[in-house]
């Protein structure tokens, strides 16, 4: 099945984005989908789904933040939370190489916001953990 052009990489980008957020989705499916049409080259596949997933985690980053000032007491009592906190306390910002990680990514991104972990080594972790994860895929559906 091919996309038209135009809407296949923003297909890509809005699954990426929405896999990085609190929200249930998957963006390898689509990306493997694009990779095996050999439309577009490797290094723009990689890039549009590691920027829109990096800004889906960033803006679960943001959640974090905004919900610990108005919920400083409440919003860390899931399990998977509180795992992520003790990562995050333990490892610091490179913890945020694993925010690609099913489960457990998500809870990083957030709880890296609640702590208000320094926003532009977030910013590169997380995107050096995306990044790492689409090349590997592409290594294996490319």
């Amino acid at each position: 099945m091919n996309f038209p052009v135009h809407l296949d990489l923003w297909s890509l980008f809005g699954s990426s984005f929405l896999a990085a957020t609190l929200l249930p989705g998957g963006s390898e499916v689509v990306f493997a989908l694009l990779a095996a049409q050999n439309v577009h080259s490797p290094s723009l596949l990689i890039g549009v789904a590691t920027l829109g997933n990096t800004l889906g985690g960033m803006v679960t980053l943001g959640m974090g933040r905004l919900l610990a000032r108005r919920y400083p007491m409440r919003a860390l009592e899931k399990p998977s939370h509180q795992r992520a906190s003790r990562w995050l306390h333990k490892y610091g910002p490179l913890s945020l190489l694993w925010s690609w990680v099913p489960v457990i990514g998500d809870p990083l991104c957030f709880v890296a916001g609640w702590l208000r972990l320094n926003f532009l080594l977030a910013l590169v972790f997380i995107t050096m953990g995306k990044c790492a994860r689409y090349a590997a895929l592409w290594s294996v559906t490319g």
